[in-house]
C-alpha cells in the first residue's frame, strides 16, 4: 500500500509541473501579445529659429546630433508590418507601411535625398534608433535601417509594432499585412 501511495505522488507531482510549464509558457505569450510599440519617423532639417526644428542625439555609446522637424512624417498608425531581418554582419528592422506611409516614404525620400530620417521608437524605454541617410527613392513602401538595439531589442520592438498593427487593423492576427481595397 505504501509503494502505490508514492507512486501516487510522483505522479501528482509531475502533473503540477506539467501543468505549471504550461500555465507558465501561456501566460508569457499573452503578456508577449500585450506588448505594444510606437515608431516616429522624422526628417533631419536645417537650422531653424521658429522652433520648428530640435537636436537630438542618434547612437548612445557615441551620440551623433541631428537636426530634425519636430513633427513626424510617419507613425506606426501606417505600418503593417515589422521584422527583424538578417544583414551582412548582424541585423536590421525592416517597417513596411500602408499606401499612404508608402507615398509619404516615396515623396520624402525623392525630395530629401541627402538627409536623414531619424528613427524614435517607444518600447519599453524611449530611445532614438537611427538615423539612416536618404540615398536613393523607397517606393515599395519599406524602411530597413540599422537600429541601436541588442537583438532582443529588436524582437521586443518588431513584436511590438506588429500587435499595434493588428489593433489598428493594418494586419491580420495571422501575421499577413491586410490588404487594401480600391475607393
Amino acid at each position: 500500500m505504501k509503494l502505490s501511495m508514492d507512486r501516487f505522488n510522483h505522479y501528482l507531482l509531475g502533473a503540477l509541473l506539467a501543468c505549471a510549464l504550461a500555465g507558465c509558457a501561456t501566460s508569457e505569450k499573452s503578456k508577449e501579445k500585450k506588448e505594444a510599440t510606437s515608431v516616429r519617423l522624422f526628417l533631419e532639417s536645417d537650422f531653424d529659429t521658429g522652433g520648428k526644428t530640435e537636436t537630438v542625439p542618434i547612437f548612445r555609446a557615441s551620440p551623433t546630433l541631428v537636426q530634425i522637424q519636430k513633427t513626424p512624417f510617419l507613425d506606426e498608425g501606417s505600418l503593417t508590418d515589422a521584422q527583424v531581418v538578417q544583414t551582412v554582419g548582424g541585423f536590421a528592422i525592416a517597417l513596411r507601411f500602408n499606401f499612404h506611409g508608402s507615398l509619404s516614404l516615396e515623396n520624402v525620400t525623392t525630395s530629401y535625398r541627402g538627409r536623414r530620417i531619424a528613427v524614435y521608437a517607444l518600447f519599453t524605454e524611449s530611445r532614438w534608433l537611427a538615423a539612416p541617410m536618404i540615398t536613393q527613392t523607397i517606393t515599395d513602401g519599406t524602411l530597413v535601417f540599422t537600429p541601436d538595439a541588442t537583438r532582443a531589442e529588436a524582437e521586443r520592438i518588431v513584436r511590438g509594432l506588429n500587435n499595434v498593427a493588428i489593433k489598428l487593423g493594418n494586419r491580420t492576427k495571422d501575421g499577413r499585412p491586410k490588404k487594401e481595397g480600391a475607393l
